[in-house]
């Protein structure tokens, strides 16, 4: 007896994959996408798992849900899905799901260019650029970001001592910037990021709280954000964003953009207005910008923008069969 039948848009964002889940998702309770996140993960988290996991999907897989709005003033609701969990708040996740929506209309904008969204951290302002049929650039007001926790000394095996900070940008990143112990992302391959990073994200999440002090749902060190030399012609920067088990983010990572934006404007070396071209792993780039300073309890904080495009690269109906021993899907690790 089949569990589930799920209509999925397949696209990617800047080289990192987004899977729109359109249709097969049951009605979640709560009157906010951070009530409904928790109703999904108590109650639905198998689908989650079903469509992100192998032999369905994979370690980078990544995906959403565009649910009805929950406020008012807003377009759509949108939940974020990846192999780690529901995301508070998925940057490149929005990208690839606002090009994927609004190119099948599965969202009708109230005003033409622009979305207004509710998602699990809170309320975000999109605006879009459509050429006929084509969504060709998405760029997210991101939530509030900010720099938690600063000048954090770790020991890592294989790595030894190291210095790292904490920002918030939608997720919590540990940011670790070239130091003694870590040259740089261009001096480690891949495989040695992906060996590192689970040691230094448990390592700082022993040391360190990180809890966002307007949802206490909102916390925990979920990614690791290794910078190095930009290679691209007028990048600012460069990154690698670890997640789940073992996932490098193919995009700059848009949440991760928001977060090391506010690090770098917290230690001055970015202004409100001023560009950020953020590098990919694999050469790709978004734009950010400070939009505008604020506060979070307190905390000096940011109002963040980031800027990318995606394309979708196909049509998908997944089944989830109970009699399937994957039925929910598998991990190695």
């Amino acid at each position: 007896m089949r569990q589930g039948t799920f209509f999925c848009i397949d696209a990617h964002t800047c080289g990192n994959p987004v899977r729109l889940v359109a249709g097969g998702v049951p009605p979640l309770v709560g009157k906010t996408m951070s009530e409904k996140r928790q109703y999904f993960l108590e109650h639905f988290d198998w689908i989650r798992q079903a469509l992100m996991f192998e032999p369905r999907g994979h370690a980078m897989m990544s995906g959403s849900v565009v649910l009805a709005p929950c406020s008012d003033n807003a377009d759509a609701s949108i939940l974020f899905i990846e192999t780690s969990g529901c995301l508070p708040m998925c940057g490149h996740g929005t990208i690839g799901t606002v090009t994927s929506a609004l190119e099948h209309k599965l969202i009708t904008p109230k005003q033409e260019g622009k979305l207004i969204l509710d998602v699990p951290a809170g309320q975000i302002e999109v605006h879009y650029q459509r050429e006929g049929e084509k969504i060709t650039s998405v760029k997210i007001f991101n939530v509030a970001a900010y720099l938690a926790h600063q000048d954090i000394t770790v020991d890592i095996e294989g790595l030894g001592t190291i210095t790292v900070d904490v920002a918030y940008g939608g997720n919590y990143y540990v940011i670790v910037d070239p130091q003694t112990s870590y040259l740089g992302l261009e001096h480690y391959s891949s495989d040695q990021i992906l060996m590192l990073s689970p040691r230094v994200r448990e390592a700082v999440s022993a040391a360190v709280e990180c809890v966002h002090p307007d949802d206490p749902t909102v916390c925990g060190v979920s990614h690791v954000l290794w910078t190095g030399k930009p290679t691209q012609p007028g990048a600012s920067a460069k990154n690698a964003v670890f997640y789940g088990e073992k996932a490098l983010d193919r995009s700059p990572c848009g949440t991760g953009t928001s977060a090391r934006m506010a690090q770098w404007h917290a230690k001055g070396k970015l202004n409100i207005g001023e560009d950020f071209i953020h590098e990919s792993i694999i050469g790709s780039l978004f734009t950010g910008r400070i939009e505008d300073t604020t506060e979070i309890n307190g905390n000096a904080a940011i109002l963040p923008s980031v800027e990318g495009w995606a394309h979708v690269t196909g049509h998908n109906t997944i089944w989830v069969d109970d009699q399937d021993p994957y039925a929910h899907g598998f991990e190695l690790k």
